[in-house]
C-alpha cells in the first residue's frame, strides 16, 4: 500500500525539523556575509538581471526540488517554484536551462546563468561561488532493490555495499558523488546524469544502490513500496544545508535581497508546501 503524502512528508519534514530551517536562516546569512565580494555590475547583479528582462536559472534534475515532465518538457519542482516566485519580485520572466549537477557550478562560473537553484553547501564550492541562505536541509540514504540478494539486509555500516562487483549509483558530480566517492573504495561507483537516469538504472539492474537526496531516494521508495528499499548510513554520510548558488562577485546588497526573499518563504511555510506539492505531482506520475 502506498503511503499517503501527508505521512511521506511527515518523515521527510521530522528528519530535520522546521523550525531548525527557520531557526538556521540567520546563521547562514552572517555566513553568507563573510562570503561575499564586490559587485561584478557597478549597477547590482538585479539590476543587471532586470536589465536583460529574464531570470535565468540552472535546472539539474532531482525531484522534488528540480523536475520535468519528459512528455511536454515543462519544468517544475520546489525551488524552480521559487525561482518563478523571485522573478516576480525582480519583475522579469523566468528562463531555465538544461544542465547536470556535472555542470550546475562551472556554468554559474561561466556567467550561463543567473542562479543554480537547491545546490548543497560544501566547502569546496564555496571557494568558487556564494550562497544564498538556508532553504532546506539534504541528508543521503541509499535505496536499493528488496530482490537483489547481493545486497539483502544492507548493514547501516554501508559495508554490504562497498564490496567488489556490488554497483553503486550516484548523479554525476553531485554532493552525494563525492561523499560516496570519498567512503566506497571497493565497489564501482556508476555515474548517472541526473536523478531520473539513476531511478531508471536501479529499477533496471543496471545499479544494485543508488545513493541520493533522502528525500528523492523516499519519494522512489513510496512509489516502489514492494520493490525498493533504503538504508540510512550510521553514521551519517552527510547531512549539509540546501541554498541557491550565485556568482562569487554578487555584493552583499544583492544577497540580502534573495535572503530576504527566502527568510519569509521558510517562515512562512512555502517551502515545505512546495516540496509537499511536487512530491504528489511525482508519485502521480509514478502510479
Amino acid at each position: 500500500m502506498i503511503m499517503k503524502i501527508a505521512d511521506l512528508w511527515k518523515l521527510t519534514a521530522d528528519r530535520f525539523g522546521r523550525g531548525a530551517r527557520a531557526g538556521m536562516l540567520g546563521v547562514a546569512s552572517i555566513a553568507a556575509a563573510m562570503l561575499a565580494t564586490p559587485a561584478a555590475h557597478a549597477d547590482g547583479f538585479w539590476k543587471a538581471v532586470q536589465d536583460r528582462g529574464a531570470l535565468r536559472c540552472a535546472a539539474a534534475i532531482s525531484p522534488p526540488y528540480v523536475m520535468k515532465d519528459l512528455k511536454t518538457g515543462e519544468y517544475g519542482g520546489a525551488y524552480l517554484d521559487l525561482c518563478k516566485q523571485f522573478a516576480d519580485v525582480l519583475k522579469v520572466k523566468v528562463e531555465f536551462v538544461d544542465t547536470t549537477w556535472d555542470n550546475v557550478v562551472a556554468g554559474l562560473q561561466a556567467g550561463k546563468w543567473d542562479m543554480s537553484p537547491a545546490l548543497n553547501r560544501t566547502p569546496a564550492r564555496a571557494l568558487v561561488i556564494n550562497y544564498s541562505a538556508i532553504a532546506g536541509y539534504d541528508e543521503m540514504n541509499f535505496a536499493y532493490m528488496l530482490a537483489n540478494t547481493k545486497v539483502k539486509d544492507p548493514a547501516h555500516d554501508l559495508s554490504t555495499f562497498d564490496k567488489p562487483g556490488i554497483r553503486v549509483g550516484v548523479m554525476s558530480g553531485s554532493a552525494q558523488d563525492h561523499k560516496v566517492t570519498e567512503r566506497f573504495k571497493q565497489a564501482e561507483i556508476v555515474r548517472l546524469p541526473d536523478a531520473n537516469g539513476l531511478n531508471l538504472a536501479l529499477l533496471s539492474g543496471r545499479v544494485d544502490v543508488a545513493g541520493a537526496d533522502s528525500t528523492t531516494n523516499l519519494l522512489l521508495q513510496t512509489a516502489n513500496p514492494e520493490k525498493v528499499g533504503l538504508v540510512d548510513a550510521s553514521p551519517a554520510l552527510m547531512k549539509q544545508g540546501i541554498s541557491f548558488g550565485l556568482p562569487s562577485t554578487i555584493s552583499q546588497r544583492d544577497l540580502d535581497v534573495l535572503n530576504i526573499f527566502l527568510e519569509e518563504k521558510v517562515a512562512l511555510g512555502e517551502v515545505d508546501r512546495l516540496l509537499k506539492h511536487w512530491s504528489e505531482i511525482y508519485l502521480a506520475g509514478a502510479k
